[in-house]
């Protein structure tokens, strides 16, 4: 029996949520007018006022925001509330070390709450489960919103966090833990660590898991499917729209639907910026229609992916997103965590090495490796181990410093790394995903 948090509106005709997201969009639009100085300045540029957008058909017309607006305008630039009215912050990291801040109002969380009940509802939770959080908590979006998400729907919640893993199989035991959420290599890591202690599916009561904040292969599904003896569920979010519950699986498992009622998706053409017709694969594009601390117009996230309004088996009518299947930029995703090669460039430059470097991701026991191959200058060239190893750690400590997870990092030999007659193979990702 597939189960709704909100029926009404995750049900509701095409026609009526194309009504509320007009009328939205055009108090949002007023709001940011208002509020958000650098984003208005954007509007005068192009000509435009509050006036020009009457509907949803007027989106097309208004500027785009992208990161290094965010950037830009760090720290405060796109507040669209006083700072007495914001409950919260989360954060993630941004490409050149200035981390992403987003903003939250007590209005803000809620809806970001229900946006996750819906997600939790849709993989069959109900106030009768007991949700297991492993999903990083602070500044990291993924904890707080399913944690606030299981709250709504009434269930027990296990606000464990990452790590610990033995701890994390007891608690799912003793406490009959039903749903698991966190990342998908966590979750199949775990799956592994089950195995090793001697448990198999039937040890733990887990019935499903919903895994995001990473890229993850239908392979990989089955493999987590079949090692916990769940249904495993997709969500995807951004910190910049509020975290995960942007968009969720349903029973049906193929696409997630975006909460239409509080974001517009649109699919654009990454280079021309031209809105293309639904079904064409392009560069997704979020307006955040009643968000007050932050209300993100136009945010291009730089994932391709494609949108399809084709009725679903699960009853709901909200548009559809495929698995994004890249980037347009060169952002890569490594347990969970943004790293732009620019940030390792800005570390490595700083520590007085040049821009010689590669960076190697894979996948090993379903977790993800990350190392950092780097060329010493021919001045700074030695064989004195003991000196490579210091400075190896240091260049370590900074990274981490710079992108809040470890790196393996390897000093080589002066002209060791290829070089290449195009652009430099900075990223070698060898994940199967």
């Amino acid at each position: 029996m597939e189960r709704y948090y909100q029926k009404e509106i995750e049900c509701a005709p095409y026609e009526k949520i194309r009504e509320i997201q007009s009328e939205k969009l055009v108090k949002q639009v007023q709001h940011v007018w208002d509020n958000v100085p650098y984003y208005r300045k954007k509007m005068e540029e192009k000509g435009l006022t509050p006036g020009d957008i009457k509907s949803v058909d007027d989106l097309h017309k208004l500027p785009f925001l992208s990161k290094a607006d965010l950037r830009d305008a760090y720290p405060y630039g796109l507040l669209g509330m006083p700072l007495k009215d914001c409950v919260r912050i989360h954060s993630t990291s941004g490409t050149t070390g200035k981390r992403v801040v987003a903003y939250y109002t007590q209005h803000d969380v809620d809806l970001w709450e229900d946006c996750c009940a819906r997600a939790l509802m849709a993989a069959g939770a109900t106030d009768e489960d007991v949700v297991q959080v492993a999903y990083g908590y602070g500044l990291f979006t993924g904890g707080a919103g399913l944690h606030g998400g299981s709250h709504k729907v009434g269930a027990l919640t296990i606000p464990i966090s990452s790590g610990n893993t033995d701890r994390q199989i007891m608690f799912a035991m003793d406490l009959s833990a039903t749903v698991l959420c966190c990342t998908p290599s966590y979750a199949a890591y775990l799956g592994e660590r089950m195995k090793e202690l001697g448990y198999g599916p039937d040890d733990i009561p887990l019935k499903a898991g919903i895994f995001g904040a990473e890229a993850w292969s239908e392979e990989m599904r089955k493999d987590i499917e079949k090692t916990l003896g769940i249904k495993a569920f997709d969500i995807y979010g951004l910190t910049e729209l509020s975290g995960p519950g942007v968009a969720f699986e349903c029973s049906a498992q193929s696409g997630m639907h975006i909460n239409e009622d509080h974001f517009i998706a649109e699919i654009i053409d990454p280079d021309t910026e031209e809105v293309l017709p639904e079904g064409s694969t392009g560069e997704l594009v979020f307006t955040a229609i009643d968000k007050e601390a932050f209300p993100m117009i136009r945010y291009r996230t730089k994932d391709i992916c494609k949108l399809t309004r084709e009725k679903c088996s699960c009853g709901r009518t909200h548009i559809k997103m495929a698995k994004p299947m890249g980037r347009s930029d060169d952002m890569l995703i490594i347990r969970g965590v943004n790293v732009f090669p620019s940030q390792i460039e800005t570390v490595l430059m700083n520590n007085g090495y040049a821009a010689n470097y590669q960076i190697i991701v894979d996948r090993v026991n379903n977790t993800d490796t990350f190392d950092v191959q780097v060329e010493m200058t021919p001045e700074m060239f030695t064989d004195n181990i003991g000196e490579i190893e210091a400075r190896q750690r240091k260049l370590s400590d900074d990274l981490k410093a710079m992108l809040g997870i470890k790196a393996k990092v390897s000093l080589m030999a002066p002209k060791s790394i290829a070089r290449s007659e195009g652009k430099a193979v900075r990223v070698v990702d060898k994940r199967k995903i």
